[in-house]
């Protein structure tokens, strides 16, 4: 025989009465499937913080049914692979889930995802790792899912390198002024300590991205972290030998690179793919020549997209 519990969620609410924009819950523990390419079976497990919400609609009743999103989310947010697609069931079931009480919900899963990346000329690979939230969001009706992640790379400044530039110069003519030189001394001389008498200041960089997506995109993190790093050309490496050492101080030179600069890059590259319904990008360069950084903010500038703040999306891990 069942025992009869009483439900006080269900019984009429006699406190002050008043609609609730969001109840739910945070820092839920789940393990998400993430897929890895194009192929739907190749996937990989990892462990989320999720957050999950509906609206309280009803001033009349005591609160929502917790207990269901969490088990919605045990039953549809692990066993298949999240995208934007699993994501939308996922807010149309809490919503049905509390008929007559919610009308919009909310769901975040925040997580590190990781990746096996190629080092620069060596045969080496090594594990890098990018923080990643999926956020889906069911208003009226209306369903929006967008992707944000985080991606370090080096940034040298364009000023010191020729700061620098100016100060090898000097060397050079304080150690051979009015000399004819031949080929050989001139080699010999760039390759000693006194060749090199300054150096530009660089720093570890992060770029922070927001994408938004359509229902039927795949969930492809790989990719949207490829177009970053294509864009900013210098991200930072896992498995490190000397020539791979060497060819980042190269691309390093190759690529010198205020925030502004950047943040330019990743406009441009982020235009050249329709698949992202809007963006927006913070550039966040930390500063070795100063105690404060540097920060360039940009987005696509769609009417009704997204604002130009700086603070939408705080740090993630620095």
């Amino acid at each position: 025989m069942t025992k009869h519990m009483p439900d006080i969620a269900c019984q009429p609410h006699q406190a002050p009465q008043g609609k609730l924009n969001w109840v739910g819950m945070s820092g839920i523990e789940l393990p998400v499937l993430i897929q890895q390419g194009l192929e739907s079976d190749n996937h990989i497990r990892l462990s989320s913080k999720t957050q999950a919400y509906v609206s309280l609609d009803d001033p009349m009743s005591k609160g929502i049914h917790m207990s269901r999103l969490y088990l919605l989310l045990d039953q549809m947010g692990t066993q298949e692979n999240l995208t934007p697609n699993r994501v939308k069931a996922i807010l149309e079931a809490f919503i049905e889930s509390h008929k007559g009480l919610s009308n919009q919900a909310f769901v975040e899963f925040k997580f590190d995802y990781y990746e096996r990346r190629n080092s620069l000329l060596s045969d080496n690979t090594g594990w890098k790792h990018y923080p990643t939230t999926v956020r889906g969001e069911l208003r009226q009706g209306r369903f929006e899912c967008e992707v944000s992640i985080e991606v370090p790379y080096s940034s040298t400044c364009p000023c010191s390198a020729a700061l620098s530039r100016q100060l090898i110069q000097e060397a050079f003519e304080k150690q051979f002024n009015g000399q004819n030189l031949d080929y050989q001394t001139v080699v010999n001389w760039l390759g000693t300590p006194e060749g090199i008498s300054a150096t530009p200041h660089s720093q570890r960089s992060y770029a922070q991205v927001k994408v938004k997506m359509t229902e039927t995109d795949h969930l492809e993190i790989s990719r949207l972290i490829n177009h970053i790093e294509e864009a900013v050309q210098t991200p930072v490496q896992a498995a490190v030998k000397r020539e791979d050492e060497q060819e980042f101080a190269r691309l390093n030179a190759a690529n010198l690179m205020f925030c502004e600069d950047a943040g330019r890059r990743l406009q441009s590259k982020l235009n050249q793919n329709e698949e992202y319904l809007d963006y927006w990008v913070r550039i966040n360069h930390l500063e070795s020549l100063h105690p404060h950084d540097a920060v360039a903010i940009v987005t696509k500038g769609l009417e009704n997209g997204y604002r130009d703040e700086p603070n939408l999306m705080p740090s993630m891990t620095y």
